[in-house]
């Protein structure tokens, strides 16, 4: 069953702007499928084969006539030193839609991109199925429920396939073993890959923390300077996604810790140990799941639509939280989550306190991401909604 995605337009409208289309995000996200289906006359490689990778760096002239344009490069970061050659052909032939690369360890990836292919390629970042994108399913709705979207996550092969999707557990265990074998070697000279699995799942367990390197070493017996650089390759292959805090001051906001979030919730479901959503969706970390998603759906969004848009939380000095802050055109929206399907209007209180440190004209809107099922207005100025997709911000948020 195939499964559409968002960004599909957008990849089109993009090749026929740009002589190279980048997109980079974790494995097993959709990215080969997508752009196979949507450009089925583009001749395709993979440089996840050792000998395609070897030819691409060392007889790139070669590989370019065996693999001419229009083509699609895959996992093309295992060939860094191609990209200088992929730059004098794209000189060298003028237009745009030439290329089509995908990418799943983005530092390796957009290093080279910044260096060799800077103002000839559009970048996307891809993640795993939104919200959105699995509602629109109809058999997916009628047969599953919100929380078991949330379980199981947003990883295309897990939906894909119906009844005869593989078994959840089965398919995340083979999962973080191929990504620790496959990327983390390749990423960081970790000396023991078990260290770094103990690692991954206390991060899941730090889901919509406040990232504190000291503690989250001492739990896994390392310092503090290797857990940065472990979450730094969390980061560049896609697994988290860090929401920094937001201040005016641009020097405030870089002295402050960032929020840790997992790009799919199903993968922090699982590291948590839940092997079933009706678990989950009665523990107490299912409020940090749930708003983990809310900022995940946003995370997309702005990917995929906005991406001029920047996101952040908001922290006053009294430890009062913001969980999302949408900056567009210097105008921010603010939005809380809240695991409740009746929200109470003094859950709009640190929106409040938001709009007393910014003013009101500086908050464009403000809502509470819920479990409602319809939208409702909660207080002045302040909106329910339902908090499993995205939804559309007031157009005095535009």
């Amino acid at each position: 069953m195939w499964i559409e995605r968002q960004i599909a337009s957008e990849l089109l409208r993009l090749v026929g702007r740009f002589p190279i289309v980048v997109l980079i995000g974790p494995r097993q996200v959709g990215k080969t499928a997508l752009i196979e289906r949507l450009f089925g006359d583009f001749t395709y490689v993979s440089l996840d084969v050792p000998g395609h990778a070897e030819m691409a760096e060392t007889r790139p002239d070669e590989f370019l006539r065996r693999y001419p344009p229009p083509a699609i490069l895959d996992e093309v970061q295992y060939a860094p030193s191609f990209f200088r050659h992929l730059k004098a052909e794209v000189d060298r032939r003028g237009g745009n839609g030439l290329f089509v690369l995908t990418g799943s360890q983005n530092y390796l990836l957009m290093q080279s991109v910044s260096e060799s292919l800077a103002g000839r390629a559009a970048v996307i970042p891809f993640l795993g199925l939104s919200g959105t994108e699995w509602a629109a399913v109809e058999s997916l709705r009628a047969a599953h429920s919100w929380p078991d979207f949330l379980w199981r996550g947003g990883y295309p092969a897990l939906w894909a396939g119906g009844e005869e999707s593989p078994p959840r557990d089965r398919w995340y265990q083979g999962y973080v073993a191929t990504y620790l074998d496959r990327d983390v070697r390749n990423l960081l000279a970790v000396g023991s890959l078990r260290d770094f699995e103990r690692f991954l799942r206390a991060c899941a367990a730090r889901t919509a923390q406040t990232l504190n390197m000291a503690e989250l070493g001492r739990d896994v017996g390392i310092s503090a300077t290797t857990a940065r650089e472990w979450v730094s390759v969390l980061q560049a292959s896609g697994q988290i996604v860090l929401l920094e805090p937001y201040h005016r001051s641009l020097g405030k906001r870089l002295v402050k810790s960032p929020k840790l979030y997992f790009a799919d919730t199903g993968l922090a479901a699982f590291l948590m140990g839940f092997g079933s959503a009706e678990a989950l969706w009665s523990s107490a970390v299912a409020g940090a799941l749930f708003e983990n998603h809310v900022i995940g759906q946003w995370v997309r969004w702005r990917d995929w639509s906005e991406p001029g848009a920047a996101l952040w939380y908001w922290r006053n000095q009294a430890g009062q939280e913001v969980d999302l802050v949408i900056e567009r055109n210097a105008r921010l929206t603010a939005v809380e989550v809240k695991l409740s399907q009746t929200p109470e209007p003094r859950d709009t209180r640190t929106i409040g306190r938001l709009r007393d440190f910014y003013g009101d004209d500086a908050v464009a809107g403000a809502y509470i991401a819920c479990t409602t099922e319809v939208p409702f207005d909660l207080a002045p100025g302040v909106t329910a909604v339902p908090g499993w997709t995205a939804w559309e911000l007031d157009r005095g948020a535009a």
